[in-house]
């Protein structure tokens, strides 16, 4: 007999019929042994009993097979297809609610891992275009530069202004992918923030350093308030870029002679780091937006810039767990709190 071939009904009659003749024999073996057919009957239906319940117990098992089969099939066949949530038919506490609840759980990670894919797909593409976009102007200004030296007489001194405007766009393009590459190595994961507790004031007077030349170019007056004792735990060196970026847009919308204070305080949780100017502001609906990765208000394009350092200080300071709040009123200025966890 191939046992390959055999079905489970196959096997059940088969079983059932060996009970039947192993009853017969107890029987017959019985009556030889005692000639009392009282006890003949009694170990016939006392057999008969067990068979009876034998066979309701496969077929109850059989039914349950069965139903968990037909559940997972449809299960299965919900995933294939892609529903949001598989339907789940078994509620019983048993072995077959245990497979399905874990099948049930399996399908939510396939979903989250899919949704994921999906979000970071898209991410790519709206990058991608961002880049495209944001690429598109300083090519554009480099080719007629560089076809108009090709091919036309320029004088001496319109060739020195050609090769400067030259040097802007490449020192451009050079700053884009720099800040790209830093918001994907952020974003990715590749670059992790080495946070330890540490006083703000050496990270703050790095990032004051790298706006001073400007500042003082516009006669921007800088007042700072912060202790040397006061420690938040922070990165240095990301902390001391992401406040160099709001530090660096304090300058640039604040007009010559305006004025910019930075003030330090210790709350409770965090170390809240004001930063406040008396620049150009920002309207009340667009607040929630100048966070956006290349966004820029209409009024501020003949300012250089490309509208990430906003958006790469937000990334830095959430993922060491702290957050920004934005004050601003047009014509008055603004107020960027970054907020650091203390411990």
């Amino acid at each position: 007999m191939n046992m390959r071939k055999l079905s489970i009904n196959k096997v059940c009659i088969f079983l059932g019929v060996l009970l039947l003749l192993a009853t017969g024999f107890i029987s017959a073996s019985v009556y030889v042994l005692t000639q009392n057919m009282a006890a003949v009957w009694c170990v016939f239906l006392f057999s008969l009993f067990v068979l009876l319940c034998v066979v309701c117990f496969v077929a109850l098992i059989r039914r349950k097979l069965v139903k968990f089969s037909d559940t997972f099939c449809v299960m299965l066949d919900d995933m294939l297809s892609g529903a949001e949530q598989p339907r789940q038919a078994i509620e019983e506490e048993s072995l077959f609610y245990k497979i399905n609840f874990r099948l049930g759980r399996l399908y939510e990670v396939m979903q989250e891992n899919k949704n994921s894919i999906t979000k970071e797909r898209t991410e790519l593409q709206e990058l991608i275009s961002d880049i495209s976009h944001q690429v598109k102007t300083p090519i554009a200004n480099l080719k007629m530069i560089n076809s108009t030296l090709t091919e036309q007489e320029v004088p001496v001194q319109k060739q020195k202004e050609f090769l400067a405007a030259q040097a802007g766009q490449i020192d451009k393009l050079d700053f884009l992918m720099q800040a790209m590459i830093k918001t994907s190595r952020l974003e990715t994961g590749v670059i992790s923030l080495e946070k330890k507790e540490q006083p703000i004031y050496d990270t703050l007077a790095a990032a004051l350093g790298g706006i001073l030349l400007d500042a003082e170019k516009k006669q921007i007056d800088i007042q700072v308030d912060c202790s040397e004792h006061l420690a938040a735990c922070h990165d240095r060196k990301w902390t001391g870029e992401a406040l160099f970026n709001i530090l660096d847009n304090a300058v640039k919308y604040t007009p010559a002679g305006g004025q910019i204070r930075v003030q330090v305080e210790a709350w409770e949780m965090y170390l809240k780091i004001d930063i406040a100017d008396t620049g150009i502001g920002i309207p009340e609906q667009h607040q929630g937006t100048i966070f956006k990765r290349f966004y820029r208000e209409d009024a501020v394009h003949d300012v250089d810039g490309i509208g990430i350092g906003l958006y790469l200080t937000r990334e830095i300071i959430s993922l060491q767990g702290g957050y920004i709040r934005v004050a601003s009123e047009v014509g008055k200025g603004s107020v960027f709190s970054v907020f650091l966890l203390r411990k």
